[in-house]
Order: C-alpha cells, then structure tokens, then sequence
C-alpha cells in the first residue's frame, strides 16, 4: 500500500500529535439510535492478536500459511460458505508469491418473516489485505529497513473488524430465526444484503523505498488485481457484488478517518451514506467529514474494474513521520500500537450501515 497519490485540500481538524491516544468515549444504545447488533471490541482486539502470535504474515513465509488456515476456519465457524482464490504472482523483484485470496460469504436475514430471496439481495464487498509488509523500510531507524512488519494495524486490523461482523451477523440471525420470539431486537432496516468478507493477499509487497524502483504503482495491492481481473467469475449470475467498502489500518492509535480522494471520485454517495452512519452510530468524531488524502490501495483496481468501492483508511494530517500514522512500515506496528475504542469506531459504523 500504500502510496499517496496526491494531498487534496486540507482543512484544519483538531489534532495536535501523531501520537496522541484517541480518547473519545464510545457511544452507547442510550445515547444514539443504535440498529442491529452490538460490535464487540474485545474480540475484534482478540482476533488481531491472534493473527500477530502467528508472527509476520510475509509471502511465501510458514506464518503466512498457517494464518491463512486460521482465517478460513474462524469464518466457516461464523457461518460463511469459504472460497480460496490462489495464484502464483509475481513480485517487483521476480519473486512468485504463493498468493490465496480468501472470499467468506453470508447474508444478512431481514427478519423472522423475511421472503426475500437470496439471489434478489444487494452482494456487498467488506474487504481488507491480510498480509504483513516483509520491510519496514518506513522506520526511523535504517537498520530495520529490511526486517518484517508484524502488522497489527497495516493487516490484522481490517481482517480483525471483518471476522468480528461476521460473527456477529451470524449469531444475531440465529437469535431472529430462533424459536425464541425476540422482540426486542431492533429491526429497522433489515431486508438485508449478502456480504462478501475478502482477505486480499500479496498487498503489502510493493517495491520498498531502498530498491531503487522509481513508479511503483503496479507493485502493490497484488491480490486485489487479480480478484478484479476475475470478478465476474467468482459470483454466480445475480450475485454480483454492487459496492465495496476497503478497511485499511483500522485500528491505530489516534487514527480518524477522512475522505479519500478515489474513493470520492468513483463512490461519492458511498462515502457519504457510511459517514453518515458512522455519525448517527455516535462516532462522528472519528470519521471526519473532510478531504483527506488520495492513495494507491486495494480500491483502486476494483473502482477500475466498475465495482464502486471506498477506502476507510485512517489519516494522520499533522504526523510528519507518515500521514498513514507513526507505526507505519515499522517494526512499531505491533499489539501495543492498537486501540480497541477505534476498531469499536469502526465496526460498529459499519453495522449502523448494514442494517440501518
């Protein structure tokens, strides 16, 4: 990932450090107009974790693969129908990369008594890149240029929300189908969609500052080209998805999330339902109703393909280091650089606008 294309306008926000901890309380059902069920923090945190005790998640490495496994049976657990997308790509150094994008589908039911069939329903894209940078060749000591990126927030983060939305579709629909009357569980705006949740692979292995290259573009979000490029086939007719919505670093320390500039160019209305809904859920605070920056990542190929999609990506305006945040391809992109109030922030936004 992660090249910033240009800096569009900037208007001035109240943030006074990169490394400032985010400490906006989390809203609660009693004081926002809530729908669906409620984002768990702790276990979207837990699952960050466990991808990071795997360690490094660098292509073609032994954790990348026992990772790999580990998502598709945490997803098949939480009800999804799993399907692998593997390929063999070539990396900016000539490396083939043994590359598996993971595609993990489930609907969202509308209610107990809900006719709509599953071919009819809207198919929505929540997707991240699962991969671990294999250089940090963005810390501030050189000496770590060429040492892997443990990737808590640049990878975990976004497949960390993902798992915790599917399980709790997965047990919210089981407690409305259940023989239990539930009344009490919001239903405004069910009707539902069928979600896919992919795991892009072989994102993170652009070419690094230090190898000389000087356009780099193409050398990023490997896997994302390829899910593009066969789109069409991975959907049976009538299940085509209609939009995406990216999660990229998630769930920094201090992150927000401004409008990014592709994301505005090719899915405005998009942008602006989710932020929407991330302001009626009580974290307006977090995501900021301004222009951010405008940045190569895994949206780009699929927005060229047709397929709408935007790119919650945290911004960091006043962070010299990086304005992706001060752990950004660092050997600092650990566990003690997340914060599970911003992946709260973030997940439940987005259940706000699944089911609002």
């Amino acid at each position: 990932m992660k090249k910033i294309i240009t800096f569009l306008v900037l208007l001035s926000v109240l943030l006074t450090s990169c490394k400032q901890q985010n400490n906006v309380a989390e809203a609660t059902a009693d004081e926002v107009q809530l729908v669906g069920p409620v984002f768990n923090a702790d276990s979207a945190l837990a699952y960050c974790a466990a991808q990071c005790d795997f360690g490094p998640r660098t292509m073609n490495s032994k954790a990348h693969d026992d990772c790999a496994e580990w998502i598709i049976k945490k997803f098949k657990e939480f009800g999804c129908e799993v399907q692998t997308q593997k390929a063999d790509l070539k990396g900016w150094d000539g490396t083939m990369l043994r590359s598996t994008n993971i595609i993990a589908s489930i609907d969202i039911p509308g209610s107990t008594t809900d006719s709509v069939s599953s071919a009819s329903k809207p198919h929505i894209v929540i997707c991240a890149h699962w991969d671990s940078r294999p250089w940090a060749d963005n810390d501030p000591d050189t000496a770590n240029w060429r040492k892997p990126v443990m990737a808590a927030n640049d990878g975990a983060s976004g497949v960390g929300v993902m798992l915790e939305l599917a399980r709790i579709i997965n047990e919210y629909g089981n407690n409305l189908t259940s023989s239990v009357a539930n009344d009490s569980l919001p239903r405004e705006g069910w009707g539902g969609a069928s979600i896919s949740f992919v795991c892009f692979d072989a994102e993170d292995y652009g070419a690094p500052d230090w190898s000389g290259i000087a356009d780099t573009e193409d050398t990023w979000a490997l896997g994302a080209q390829h899910y593009a490029k066969n789109l069409s086939s991975l959907y049976p007719e009538g299940k085509q998805p209609v939009a995406a919505i990216l999660l990229d670093m998630v769930g920094g320390q201090g992150a927000h999330f401004y409008h990014e500039g592709l994301s505005m160019h090719y899915a405005e209305s998009l942008v602006r339902d989710v932020w929407a809904a991330a302001a009626e859920a009580g974290f307006g605070s977090y995501f900021i109703n301004q222009q951010g920056f405008t940045v190569t990542d895994d949206h780009k190929p699929l927005n060229e393909a047709g397929l709408p999609t935007i790119d919650i990506i945290s911004y960091y305006p006043d962070c010299e280091q990086s304005s992706f945040g001060p752990t950004w391809h660092t050997i600092n992109d650990d566990m003690n650089h997340l914060d599970k109030d911003v992946l709260k922030a973030v997940g439940q936004s987005l259940i706000q606008y699944l089911y609002r």
